[in-house]
């Protein structure tokens, strides 16, 4: 009997493509998502679902479902036996969390707690939970690695990811029957290499590459790059970019580790290497044949100069480590902007 897992914003980017790769290892997804980073397709299914469905000919059960909606997390957990929960769920832009953090405590620590109390009450105690680079806040040494101290945020998006990860190892501590793996990514870009799902960020993209490809393909007139003048090699900053279906990949290594009953445990995904805003144009340029101009502004508040991953823990526990490289994540990202030049609104 395939085991089923819960996914929720499981409609979103990194939702999506971890759908699909729990689907072809064998798992039964249950999604909800409450379509604040989705678009509808046919039905009421999310058109990046609807496409999950088509690449891997399998079903895929869609509710669409508020985390902060208890009653309807309660009858979910009664209908469903989980395995695991895999909770994506939340609100994820840095700069929108600076200009609104009540929002964003109250949709990804409210969320999450009334997840955890209704997990419990059910027995489902296994959990992978999508943490961030950004808990580590300025990097005190590069590469980061898990024993990095953190909490020295830099936005209330960050300060989030935190008190959830706290919240998360206390309960664990608290109570030895739960087991969680926290994973914390670097900056996941690139799409699946059929181009038919990858990112389609509603409204202006508040991330380097979506942007980048929208210039690429005309939606946009030119880039910016938001502060030319910190202490890297070219001035701009320097990020670690991670193919998304390596991080998906890594949602699946994480279930396995569930199962050795772990307890908590954290673990960078990244690829260890960082890259520069203008290396990201040049490969982006590379992969498309196109020119992406851009024009240097002012810093963004709470942007760090540098920070890549040290992902060898992955490695060593999960059995993970990222396959992918930059060119190979330009170019799906390029194939996806190019079949979806309006993302997944033309086509639903």
């Amino acid at each position: 009997m395939a085991e089923k897992v819960l996914v929720t914003g499981g409609a979103g980017y990194i939702g999506s493509h971890t759908v699909l790769e729990l689907l072809e290892a064998g798992y039964l997804p249950v999604v909800i998502d409450n379509f604040h980073n989705a678009i509808r397709g046919r039905g009421s299914m999310p058109e990046s679902l609807q496409r999950v469905q088509e690449l891997t000919g399998r079903s895929v059960e869609f509710e669409e479902m508020d985390i902060l909606d208890q009653a309807a997390l309660q009858r979910l957990f009664k209908k469903h036996h989980f395995m695991a929960v895999i909770h994506f769920a939340g609100l994820k832009a840095v700069g929108e969390s600076v200009q609104k953090p009540l929002d964003y405590y109250r949709v990804n620590l409210t969320g999450t707690i009334q997840l955890l109390e209704i997990m419990r009450a059910h027995g489902v105690k296994n959990l992978v939970f999508s943490s961030s680079a950004t808990v580590y806040g300025n990097p005190q040494y590069l590469p980061l690695d898990e024993a990095h101290p953190t909490g020295g945020c830099t936005n209330p998006y960050g300060k989030s990811k935190f008190f959830i990860e706290e919240m998360i190892r206390d309960l664990c501590r608290a109570d030895k029957t739960w087991n969680a793996v926290l994973l914390r990514y670097f900056n996941p870009i690139g799409a699946h290499a059929s181009g038919c799902i990858g990112e389609d960020p509603q409204g202006i993209p508040n991330n380097l590459m979506p942007y980048v490809s929208q210039v690429a393909i005309g939606r946009r007139e030119a880039l910016n790059v938001f502060g030319n003048d910190y202490d890297t090699e070219d001035g701009t900053g320097v990020r670690d970019y991670i193919h998304v279906v390596d991080l998906a990949k890594g949602h699946i290594a994480a279930l396995r580790k569930l199962k050795e009953q772990c307890g908590c445990r954290i673990y960078n995904l990244g690829t260890g290497t960082g890259y520069s805003v203008l290396q990201m144009v040049q490969a982006m340029e590379k992969a498309s044949g196109q020119k992406i101009p851009y024009k240097v502004v002012a810093r963004r508040e709470g942007d760090v100069a540098a920070c890549y991953a040290n992902p060898s823990l992955a490695l060593k526990e999960l059995g993970w480590t990222a396959a992918l490289g930059l060119d190979r994540m330009c170019e799906d990202l390029w194939r996806w902007q190019k079949q979806n030049p309006s993302g997944f609104g033309a086509q639903a």
